[in-house]
């Protein structure tokens, strides 16, 4: 693990560092630094003025250091003489408490605390499209059932390739790259990691989509709805909890239903309580719930949820247990921030082991064709405004995620639909005009 940046700048040629933050809304922000300056910005940190980002600061706040955390630090795979760390965020020697690594990063000291350790791992798709945004990049990317398409996937083998074989080469250890259910979408897949590890990575690759992309003349988007009509950008994230030296899961029973301990079972109960109120984190955007709330899409299938329910190893559902010791939460989608995405799953699971939650009965059923005779299960929100308030509400997830950052986050992201809905359409024109 490297703990000082100037001995890795010497031993690998590094002639840049890029000192990256994450702020509320998912943006990365960052400061180039000469590698013969790092020792101070190691020590001191890169100072930002918070307020000209997404975070809840004014103009007259002190300045913002971000202090790079150099066991992150990552060479960039397609430009090796920079390299990319990220960091949190501090202020007058404090950790900034609405900061997404420092909410992330207190909750995994508290679930270490209870001699827990969070394993996670992301499947997060994304589109390659024009540079303008406007289509799909693929022209020829026109199958009704596009999932796992050979020639689809052949046809940007240069661009998979080499994202594929950047992860190789950071030891990622990723096992498979695919063509997803909608035209023109990809996800690649790598192994999973301790949650901070997993935000990290899941950071970094979003970034290195996006850099590669526009490196073969490209554009990546993780936008969850970005084409009306086609599968939505989805962000499943597999979950399992272990001992507090990793050796064993804590959430493995052969011996109870689908392999999940009672410890799994009060996890997953804690997600199954608060998932209307998680929504506000893993579903972030106004057009996120375009994709959970979607008609069905041209190959068949949303693949997204829309209510609240679990499963076995069925995709129809918010929840499903694929395997013994872990389950895969399918409610997040392109949009969610990295580390609030890991943040919120343990803050609520955590509540879960507290209150010891019952997730409630499970349904074999298929949602998408049979979802209606389910009763007895709560919507996921139409819309962001009806996340927030649902967060807002739940007063134990605000609390377990922190005050600062709940109170910040939620004034943001109400700016956020005050915005959209001061913004005139062109849907508004088209159906009002001649009222």
């Amino acid at each position: 693990m490297t703990t000082d940046l100037s001995t890795y700048a010497a031993e690998r040629g590094i002639r840049y560092f890029m000192i990256s933050y994450t702020d509320l809304f998912g943006g990365q922000r960052a400061k180039l630094v000469p590698a013969a300056a790092i020792a101070d910005m190691q020590r001191e940190g890169a100072g930002f003025a918070g307020f000209a980002t997404w975070l809840d600061l004014s103009p007259a706040h002190p300045d913002l250091f971000a202090m790079p955390d150099p066991a992150s630090v990552i060479q960039l795979p397609w430009k090796p003489d920079v390299a990319w760390v990220a960091a949190d965020c501090f202020m007058e020697g404090e950790p900034v408490a609405q900061a997404p690594r420092v909410v992330l990063k207190r909750l995994v000291a508290e679930a270490a605390s209870a001699g827990l350790r969070v394993k996670t791992g992301v499947e997060a798709e994304f589109f390659l499209i024009l540079p303008d945004g406007s289509a799909i990049s693929d022209g020829f990317d026109t199958a009704e059932k596009p999932c796992y398409d050979q020639q689809a996937v052949m046809r940007r083998f240069d661009v998979i390739a080499e994202i594929c074989d950047a992860m190789l080469a950071l030891g990622w250890k990723p096992y498979q790259n695919d063509h997803e259910d909608a035209n023109g979408q990809f996800e690649m897949n790598w192994e999973f990691d301790d949650a901070l590890a997993t935000a990290d990575k899941h950071s970094f690759f979003k970034f290195m989509v996006k850099s590669v992309a526009e490196k073969h003349g490209l554009r990546a988007t993780f936008m969850p709805k970005p084409f009306k009509g086609l599968t939505g950008n989805g962000c499943h994230t597999h979950v399992s909890v272990w001992n507090g030296d990793g050796t064993a899961n804590a959430f493995a029973d052969p011996s109870m239903p689908f392999g999940l301990s009672a410890k799994g079972r009060a996890f997953l109960g804690g997600i199954m309580a608060h998932a209307t109120a998680l929504a506000a984190i893993t579903n972030p955007t106004v057009n996120s719930y375009k994709r959970i709330n979607a008609p069905r899409t041209l190959s068949g299938a949303t693949w997204a949820p829309n209510s609240v329910t679990w499963t076995g190893n069925n995709r129809t559902h918010m929840v499903r247990v694929p395997g013994p010791g872990r389950f895969e939460l399918r409610l997040p989608d392109g949009a969610a921030n990295p580390y609030l995405l890991q943040a919120a799953i343990i803050a609520a699971g955590l509540d879960g082991l507290a209150t010891d939650a019952d997730p409630g009965p499970h349904h074999d059923i298929d949602m998408y064709r049979d979802g209606h005779l389910v009763t007895d299960a709560p919507k996921l929100p139409l819309n962001l405004l009806d996340a927030l308030r649902a967060f807002e509400a739940d007063t134990r997830l605000t609390a377990a995620m922190g005050a600062a950052f709940s109170s910040a986050y939620l004034k943001l992201r109400h700016d956020d639909w005050d915005a959209y809905c001061g913004h005139f359409t062109a849907w508004e024109r088209d159906t009002t005009l001649d009222i």
